[in-house]
């Protein structure tokens, strides 16, 4: 496919997503039905853990039936901003600074309150396997998406707001998240609430206190960076590969394209912006494993190392970003054409996922069109 047939494609896509106003429904938005108010539904964990797991794979919208509404999530905006901001160098004639006010004004707006610094959840209630988060209690990991979209606005445009953010969201690493030590290493909690032990979403906090450092030059940040960092990487396979999950009774051990994606993005981003190298080895043996083992044709994006099923939308743009960043064009451009041509509708949105057996059309905005929007717009940055 041609870059500007891509382009008109990605296009099609921003203007679905203007539309709709940044807002969509949610794999995971399945609490924020009125009937899980109701008593016993508003505890049972197995009953809205067990209903959320339904509902994000059931092939057909009964959300509107549900009374659950198109959400706002703050990681929408932060992937609409990263795109923007690749957009306004490739086409620099385009006043984007509209689409920058008001993106920045409702990240700021929609920070969760009462942390240490600048941080983010989700805009849905979320029962996860070994953790109950309510809407907008924040997680490192939307915390991670929207600051390494605020810090790659501001390497393009100098825009000290957005820096101003990421600096104070460091705070929030450091001070709010729990850790988990071994030895002199430990991995940082998914949020405030919980103990999981989760690499890539520790690897979110070392990417932006390492990104924070490149600028403020403050030890303290690369320090507790590298302690991080440093526990990941011991906790790296002989064949290359990253679990999810490594703590003790955790099952989720399985390894992922998406989530490996997010760790080798932050290991680079953070050896880019520390200058500390002492990790390339660890770096290099996990993006040939990513490489060798998650694409199925050399061309589609498998969901597990060992499993194709499902194709998933999140998978799909984590791929062309991680692609890219290493220098995998050809690799990148295969998957973007494949994409385009299997998982775009008409009217611009991204499907959810193709199953063995059949496909999933339900327009979810994060997970699939914003990620997918961020990750067309970064691969013609850098075409």
């Amino acid at each position: 496919m041609e870059t500007d047939l891509i382009s008109e494609r990605l296009f099609r896509l921003q203007r679905y997503i203007e539309r709709e106003s940044y807002r969509g429904y949610d794999p995971y938005d399945a609490l924020t039905s009125p009937i899980f108010r109701l008593p016993i539904l508003n505890r049972n964990k197995a009953l809205r853990w067990g209903f959320q797991q339904v509902l994000k794979r059931l092939p057909v919208n009964i959300r509107p039936w549900l009374g659950i509404s198109k959400g706002y999530n703050p990681v929408t905006l932060g992937l609409c901003l990263q795109g923007y901001a690749y957009l306004s160098r490739l086409r620099p004639d385009e006043n984007y600074g509209m689409k920058f006010d008001f993106l920045l004004r409702e990240l700021e707006r929609l920070k969760s309150e009462g942390y240490s610094g600048a941080c983010w959840g989700y805009d849905f209630d979320w029962e996860a396997r070994y953790a109950r988060i309510p809407a907008f209690a924040p997680t490192v990991v939307a915390t991670g998406f929207i600051t390494n979209a605020l810090f790659g606005y501001y390497q393009i445009t100098g825009c000290q707001k957005a820096f101003a953010l990421c600096e104070s969201a460091t705070r929030f690493v450091l001070n709010d998240l729990n850790k988990t030590y071994e030895g002199d290493v430990f991995c940082y909690s998914y949020s405030p609430l919980d103990r999981q032990v989760v690499l890539n979403a520790t690897m979110k906090g070392a990417r932006l206190l390492a990104q924070v450092y490149s600028v403020t030059k403050d030890d303290r940040l690369i320090r507790e960076a590298r302690k991080t960092v440093e526990f990941v990487v011991r906790k790296q396979q002989p064949n290359g590969a990253w679990a999810y999950a490594t703590k003790k009774g955790d099952a989720r051990t399985w390894a992922d394209n998406f989530h490996t994606g997010y760790v080798l993005d932050c290991l680079d981003d953070y050896q880019k912006h520390s200058g500390d190298r002492s990790f390339s080895e660890a770096l290099e043996k996990g993006l040939r494993y990513y490489e060798e083992n998650f694409f199925e044709r050399g061309e589609i994006p498998k969901y597990y190392d060992k499993n194709l099923y499902p194709i998933d939308a999140t998978a799909i743009a984590q791929s062309i970003l991680t692609l890219t960043r290493f220098g995998k064009m050809e690799l990148a451009t295969r998957v973007v054409n494949w994409a385009l041509n299997n998982m775009q509708d008409e009217s611009g949105y991204i499907y959810y996922q193709r199953g063995k057996y059949g496909l999933n059309r339900i327009p979810y905005m994060r997970w699939s069109s914003a990620w997918m929007f961020a990750a067309l717009s970064f691969f013609l940055f850098h075409s």
